[in-house]
């Protein structure tokens, strides 16, 4: 396999353990990324931990020249498209920042990956696409909607890769739609380090664990839900890096498009997970109830048996390991990478 793997955004959260599991899994992996929202620690602990060199290429997919070195350079069989920025609030705020980078960004990746004639593209999407769905489960061919900018990108995105496909009919994409991913990888060396204030509820749970926050606020306990909080489908980061690899082998055979979600097909409350994360790690995680926060929805979780049926892949990790590994990285690294 003299060909590389190319992950934009490869020093993320999900980039990072995807890296780990390509490598380990016999691939060679280059990651570029600009380190807007991620570190480049995360990569040099990946080789740590596969004993595999990574090629780091700091660069911008805005940069249709940095892009095109990095293809001129290196023999890349596909890509897996993480690079974008992802937090819902600061969306709202910012939405031309956010059109800018996830949307113009993905169609000079897609320009510059036509020009060397790779085709084969993961497309890191997420479950924001279906809005506030009729209907739970939540099956790939619901219909689809978003409430905010951040949503807004993504699904935009996946109608600009349905159109090239339906332009160039030999390209090969997969839109894997997340749902909640949580957890760390199983050594506590890597694992989620948010800018600031996380947006995600394990990360901010953790961090009231580990003392640097004062308390979780829980936005409504009035929704029409089992203890009226918010319900959704956490899914551990190890098993969506699996997808990802998964998605790839099914690439290799297949042209067209499709959009697969990824997922546990559970859902859990936002007071499910502070009493999981409480009573496996043996540590207080002080709450209170806040006033809900505009546009969320009472419970969002995945359909995910097209996964199973088209990639072979679903989820082994348990509530148990998510939390496990969260804390195991959190209490490891208080202050993330820069610990």
């Amino acid at each position: 396999m003299s060909n590389y793997i190319l992950l934009t955004g490869g020093a993320g959260y999900i980039g990072s353990h995807t890296a780990l599991c390509l490598v380990r899994a016999g691939y060679k992996v280059i990651s570029f990324d600009n380190y807007s929202n991620s570190s480049d620690e995360a990569l040099k602990r990946v080789e740590q931990l596969s004993g595999e060199k990574i090629v780091t290429i700091t660069g911008d997919i805005r940069d249709q020249a940095a892009l095109t070195a990095v293809f001129s350079q290196y023999t890349i069989s596909a890509v897996i498209h993480f690079a974008g920025l992802k937090a819902v609030g600061e969306s709202t705020q910012l939405p031309l920042h956010y059109y800018d980078n996830n949307v113009a960004g993905t169609i000079t990746l897609c320009r510059v990956m036509r020009h060397f004639n790779v085709k084969k593209l993961v497309f890191s999407s997420s479950a924001t696409v279906y809005g506030d769905a009729k209907e739970v489960p939540i099956k790939e061919s619901a219909p689809r909607s978003a409430t905010n900018p951040y949503g807004q990108s993504k699904l935009m995105i996946e109608l600009i890769l349905e159109d090239l496909v339906k332009a160039e009919p030999d390209w090969s994409v997969a839109l894997l739609r997340y749902f909640n991913p949580v957890g760390a990888d199983i050594s506590g060396l890597i694992g989620e380090d948010p800018n600031g204030i996380p947006n995600n509820l394990l990360p901010f749970i953790a961090q009231v664990a580990v003392g640097k926050r004062e308390q979780l606020s829980v936005f409504g306990n009035d929704y029409p839900t089992p203890d009226g909080t918010g319900v959704r489908d956490y899914i551990h980061v190890a098993d969506l890096a699996k997808g990802h690899l998964k998605a790839l082998e099914y690439l290799q055979q297949h042209q067209g498009i499709e959009a697969i979600n990824l997922g546990t097909g559970v859902g859990y409350s936002v007071l499910d997970m502070v009493k999981a994360f409480s009573a496996r790690n043996q540590v207080a995680v002080p709450y209170k109830i806040a006033p809900r926060r505009p546009g969320d929805i009472a419970s969002c979780y995945a359909e995910p048996t097209k996964a199973k049926q088209l990639l072979g892949w679903q989820t082994e990790k348990t509530l148990a390991d998510m939390v496990q590994d969260t804390w195991h990285w959190q209490s490891q690294n208080p202050n993330g990478y820069k610990s």
